[in-house]
């Protein structure tokens, strides 16, 4: 007992005294790797995982910002190619802000108090929940931060879908959230998407999180697809819906000739907030 216990105690001195005397290149190569797997990662994990100090996790980040692997946030970093490229939301939140207050701001006109709207699990999405106040209404979503942006709004009727916690996303996913969408109908959705592309529609990268729009955008009279621009002539892992269930398309830029023409033949609208 004492030996094994004496052995326990040795491995994970060794760990610890592995992770401490790391060399630079060696630690920026395993941060590599594992952003590669992850897709993201908070400051937070790579500082205990490595036992240094922020300060030099922040400059490992920037170095590999420098070297073309990664993006820099605020409280981490993230990759966006890959078909895959599912992002944390603590992450996310920190992407992109002024356009996806832009984006949402534009989407306020179209909602009207009394209606039924559809939020989804997107950092847009939950910018425009912080600016309903204003607004009586029915909201139903599976994005817990949503939930808690809205939940002292006397105003607003909140109806949250029931399922299977994702901690990346803070957000119900499974069949059980499905199932339980499918009762409910709005007069608008809201969603997001991981990628939009001419030739494959509107994907996301993660299965579970495209079903539950997919949903909301089959159960609404009106259906916003809420992109930032470096989201547009790229495809994800999964399907979402094609154009033909999109009503307008809000995005923080101006986007292609290209695009404009497409989207007007597929009698789409575009709204652009530059």
């Amino acid at each position: 007992m004492k030996q094994s216990l004496y052995t326990a105690v040795s491995i994970a001195i060794n760990k610890l005294l592995e992770g401490l005397n790391m060399l630079p290149i060696a630690r920026k190569n395993k941060i590599k790797e594992l952003i590669i797997e992850k897709k993201s990662i908070t400051v937070a994990e790579l500082t205990s995982l490595f036992k240094v100090t922020e300060e030099t996790i922040r400059r490992d980040l920037k170095q590999l910002e420098d070297e073309g692997v990664l993006n820099r946030t605020y409280g981490g970093a993230y990759v966006s190619d890959g078909v895959q490229s599912d992002v944390d939301v603590s992450i996310r939140e920190h992407i992109h802000v002024e356009g996806k207050k832009k984006i949402a701001a534009r989407c306020l006109p179209f909602i009207k108090s009394g209606d039924s709207i559809f939020l989804d699990a997107s950092t847009t999405s939950l910018v425009i929940a912080s600016m309903l106040k204003d607004y009586k209404l029915t909201v139903v979503t599976n994005s817990i931060k949503v939930i808690t942006t809205l939940m002292d709004n006397p105003n607003i009727r909140l109806i949250m879908i029931g399922g299977t916690l994702s901690n990346s996303s803070l957000s119900n996913l499974g069949k059980t959230a499905e199932d339980n969408l499918r009762k409910y109908f709005f007069d608008s959705a809201f969603i997001s998407c991981r990628s939009v592309s001419m030739q494959h529609g509107i994907t996301d990268s993660n299965e579970q999180q495209a079903a539950i729009r997919q949903i909301a955008s089959d159960h609404a009279n009106h259906v916003f697809l809420v992109a930032d621009y470096t989201k547009f002539d790229k495809t994800s892992f999964v399907s979402i819906c094609g154009f033909e269930k999109v009503e307008t398309v809000v995005v923080d830029n101006t986007l292609s000739k290209e695009w404009h023409a497409f989207l007007q033949e597929k009698d789409v609208k575009v709204i652009e907030c530059e």
